[in-house]
């Protein structure tokens, strides 16, 4: 277990507002907090609407990455990753997959409020149309349907040959109720899980359940780069469910981590870690972002002229540091643990 740092300098702390290329999770600009410390930069990009006792593993995560140790890969080591495309109109896909070059996977949002299944399914259709026949479509949720809706809806979508779907319900329950749902109906689309991963105290809950045929993973909601992979291979080898190691919408330095985390797992499946694509601006100029289908595995440090250009406004950097405070405090109470 890391042992908890002392509070970073004021001086170490940077608070930066990245534009996105487009709308993604209802964001426009992702907001995000960097840690500079004696074994490099993390990040704690916890969202706005994670209360501090969760922002907990988030900042674990960042200390283990700027004060503890990762695990070592070899130079020049490589991931795969998905593209990702936003719940955009079917006619600008093309331009979206166009910034991950040589991915042959694609995880596509649906279910964005405000939109219809039509919508879905248009988007979906063109992705397919882009990648062909032998590419893999995988469709995110965000648990934005009801559990007819989503029966409802994946068998519209089943006709693309759908790697899995995302969180299409919320819940544990609702998950391996829609399982046996889709089974009835004879809708073969795997269901993966992620909300009810990251935001769980049981991250095991959901493989217990028979809930999840895949789940996504990610390092900052889990606590770290140890955290992920020791997860990753107790639901693998104890439960034979498969992981996808997938971003928070972080910057390159958060990325960092989840690429040490798949090159680490080493089973080759597309990770969703090519977001860095969807930036408008990031802190580094060189990002991890995706070419020939993959990524790097490599430390980031940030450009010192890219963090004062991308700071966030004076009233967004005081709230950040009065959380970076206070849960950085609950932290150290823990005496570390991130549970």
């Amino acid at each position: 277990m890391l042992q908890v740092p002392d509070p970073p300098a004021p001086g170490d702390v940077h608070v930066v507002a990245l534009p996105l290329t487009t709308r993604f999770r209802g964001l426009t600009v992702r907001e995000t907090l960097l840690v500079r410390g004696p074994s490099g930069w993390g990040e704690w990009a916890a969202f706005a609407e994670y209360d501090d006792a969760e922002a907990t593993r988030w900042l674990a995560a960042c200390y283990e990455a700027s004060h503890g140790a990762w695990s070592s890969v070899p130079a020049g080591t490589r991931v795969p990753v998905n593209a990702t495309v936003p719940a955009v109109p079917a006619a600008d896909v093309p331009g979206v997959l166009a910034r991950f070059p040589g991915c042959t996977t694609a995880k596509v949002k649906v279910a964005e409020p405000g939109q219809s299944l039509a919508d879905d399914v248009a988007r979906v259709a063109a992705v397919r149309d882009a990648l062909g026949p032998s590419g893999s479509v995988r469709v995110d949720a965000n648990a934005g349907w009801s559990d007819e809706q989503a029966v409802d809806a994946l068998r519209a979508l089943a006709a693309f040959g759908l790697e899995y779907a995302e969180q299409p319900v919320a819940g544990v329950d609702g998950l391996a109720r829609l399982r046996v749902a889709l089974a009835r109906a004879g809708v073969d689309v795997p269901v993966a899980a992620d909300e009810v991963v990251r935001r769980a105290s049981d991250p095991l809950a959901v493989a217990r359940a028979g809930a999840a045929d895949v789940v996504v993973v990610k390092a900052a909601p889990l606590g770290g780069v140890a955290a992920l992979v020791a997860l990753a291979r107790e639901l693998r080898d104890a439960y034979g469910v498969l992981v996808t190691v997938s971003s928070a919408l972080e910057s390159s330095v958060g990325l960092a981590a989840g690429a040490v985390a798949a090159a680490a797992l080493g089973d080759g499946r597309a990770a969703g870690l090519g977001t860095a694509a969807l930036l408008a601006g990031d802190v580094t100029g060189s990002p991890l972002l995706p070419r020939d289908g993959a990524v790097d595995v490599r430390r980031v440090t940030p450009d010192a002229a890219l963090l004062e250009d991308r700071a966030a406004p004076p009233e967004r950097q005081a709230w950040w540091r009065e959380r970076l405070a206070r849960v950085h405090g609950l932290l150290a109470a823990q005496g570390g643990s991130s549970s």
